[in-house]
């Protein structure tokens, strides 16, 4: 029997979530931006006013309300974090920056700890976040896998199952091969 690379159907993962910006206060703010563009759009280009003291061209007015009014929250809508843990490998995508997986050999990680923190404070609010404390991935909450390795600073994985994800790593790391 040949040795082939499984396929995604054939692999077995122990963990997998995906997450999205969850935050009121964001789609907030990301809605009431998108809303002004929208108000410019329906006040000069359908009912024919002047938007502002120095209105631009109705195909400006058009173009924003496109990359704005509807981009803006569509790119916060499609943003997700996805996690994933298999037999000796941890892979962490934040689509839309990373276009393929990051891929963790959980041979490298030394320990990992569930940890609760503050990610304002520790890590500059949520996404993908350096500091001092090392790096982060998270969505929303304040939970997470903390990981240290042998080599570089820590790495957060921020989860809405957290404990699930510290027992799938504990699980990987024993299986790993």
């Amino acid at each position: 029997m040949s040795i082939l690379k499984k396929t995604v159907s054939e692999k077995n993962i122990l963990y997998k979530e995906r997450q999205r910006f969850r935050q009121f206060w964001l789609w907030a703010v990301v809605l009431a931006v998108a809303s002004i563009f929208w108000l410019g759009l329906v006040y000069q280009v359908l009912l024919g006013g002047a938007f502002g003291s120095r209105p631009v061209s109705d195909v400006s007015v058009v173009v924003l309300f496109v990359l704005v009014g509807l981009g803006l929250p569509l790119f916060f809508y499609g943003m997700r974090l996805t996690t994933e843990v298999e037999p000796g490998e941890l892979r962490l995508r934040f689509w839309p920056f990373h276009l393929k997986p990051v891929e963790i050999p959980l041979h490298l990680v030394r320990e990992y700890e569930l940890i609760t923190y503050n990610p304002i404070m520790e890590y500059g609010g949520w996404g993908i976040r350096w500091s001092a404390r090392g790096k982060a991935y998270n969505m929303s909450g304040n939970e997470g896998v903390k990981l240290y390795f042998y080599n570089s600073k820590p790495l957060l994985i921020g989860s809405q199952r957290a404990a699930e994800l510290f027992r799938a790593i504990g699980e990987a790391k024993q299986q790993q091969v």
